[in-house]
This record gives C-alpha cells, structure tokens and sequence, in this order.
C-alpha cells in the first residue's frame, strides 16, 4: 500500500516509517522537511495523490489549551481537505487513553479537538487511544529537574513502547476503516517515580529524585487510575525491563 504518516520525522513518525520500510509499503512522510506544512496546508494535497491511507502522529509542545486546539484545528483540517482530494480512504489517528478525563490539561484539550475534528470528518477513520510511552519518565525528569532535583510524581500508568504502537497503527492503516476507537497499553502497571528511578539508574545520572506533585507540569488531575486504561485494553508484548535493557545496549 501506499501510506502517508503525518509527523514521519517525529518520535512516533520514525517507528511507524520503519515498520513500513519492513513491511513493503510505499512510504509518504508529511513533514516540513518533505516540503509539507499541515499547519498552512502547503504541499499536502500533492504528497497525497495516490495515498490510499494516512497515520497521524502529530504532536505538538504547545501546553496552553487554546493554542495546542488551534494547533490540531489547523493541522487535521487541512489534512482532511487533502485525503478528500486526493481520494484517502482511511485516515488512522493517535490519540491518548482517557483523553476525556483530563480537563485541565492542554494537550489533552488539543488531542480531544483533533479526535472531535476526525471523527465528524469526510474521511473514513480509525483512532488509536495509547498509554504513555516507556520514554515518558526520561522525559518527565528533563521537564522537572531544577538544580539537579527531579520533582517526579507518583503517576499510576500502564506505559507501552513506541515501536509496538506503530506496529499496531500500520495494522489498523493496511486494514478497513472501523469508525472505532482502539486501546493499546504495555503489558504491566507501574509507578512514574519506580520508572524514573530506574531509567537514571540505567543513565548513570548523577539527578536526583523526589517525589512530588509539585512540579510544575503535572497536577493532581493525573491522580488516581485516570492515566490507566481499561480492562479491554490491547496490550503490546513489550515489557519496560526489555525496552531499558534495548535502551542500555544502544548506548
């Protein structure tokens, strides 16, 4: 098939385009450095001819609610006009589990606009909610770490690797558009402060760690089971002790 994934080059983008790569099917990346912009719309009705689906994985940094919804406005509207055009039959997009629950967080704010926009669009669609990456505690100690103190929450989650979920993003993309939304989750429970322990552990990081709610990036709205995933959930098959030992071999 030929595919196209919006946000090829990001975290996400550079698993599924390499599940691509192994899988035989003609890859399209959208992204600035191919000459397309999802935020304009330049150039993303001509990389979509002869696309027969689209995998989105944009993101974004954008922490204040207004602008990461306008973000996701911009980018999946004009997508959408493109895959019409161009005559897209299914349009896959990543979104995050219990995006519903979270209020008071604006990238979940953006995430819940960009599943509103694709879901009463003209494209045909399938939405994978995923649990946090297994790169999520790296990437809270970095947001959290001041003068060598990592202020890290005691978040409950049942983290997945990026490479599972782009495994199970190219399987929704080479299959029907279900108009349905699918969980993805890893395979165990864990605890954000035991993750972050053990992944400076594995960095030989000299940060030190303290539990705490107040950080400055998360709030108590991530308290409690809301980061964790229903009993239904799909779980992938790799665990966080294979993906720290795949992280300490790549160093």
């Amino acid at each position: 098939m030929r595919i196209a994934v919006a946000g090829a080059t990001g975290l996400v983008g550079r698993h599924v385009m390499r599940v691509l790569t192994e899988q035989s099917h003609d890859r399209v990346a959208l992204a600035r450095s191919a000459g397309t912009d999802l935020l304009t719309g330049h150039g993303v009705a001509d990389a979509l001819r002869g696309v027969e689906a689209v995998i989105d994985v944009l993101n974004t940094e954008e922490t204040d609610p207004a602008a990461a919804e306008a973000f996701f406005s911009a980018t999946t509207s004009h997508l959408q006009s493109a895959a019409i055009e161009a005559g897209v039959r299914h349009l896959v997009t990543l979104s995050i589990v219990n995006v519903d629950l979270v209020r008071d967080n604006g990238h979940y704010a953006g995430k819940r606009r960009q599943e509103h926009l694709t879901r009463s669009g003209p494209v045909p669609w399938s939405i994978l909610r995923a649990t946090q990456f297994f790169d999520f505690a790296e990437q809270t100690v970095a947001w959290t770490t001041h003068d060598g103190v990592a202020a890290v929450p005691p978040l409950l989650m049942q983290p997945v690797a990026v490479a599972d979920v782009a495994q199970v993003l190219v399987e929704m993309a080479t299959g029907p558009a279900t108009r349905s939304i699918v969980e993805l989750a890893g395979p165990d429970p864990h605890d954000l402060v035991d993750m972050s322990r053990r992944v400076l552990e594995m960095r030989s990081s000299t940060v030190q760690l303290r539990p705490s709610w107040h950080n400055g990036v998360f709030g108590l709205e991530f308290a409690g089971d809301v980061m964790l995933p229903s009993v239904s959930v799909r779980t992938g098959p790799t665990t966080f002790d294979q993906w720290l030992r795949d992280s300490s071999a790549d160093r």
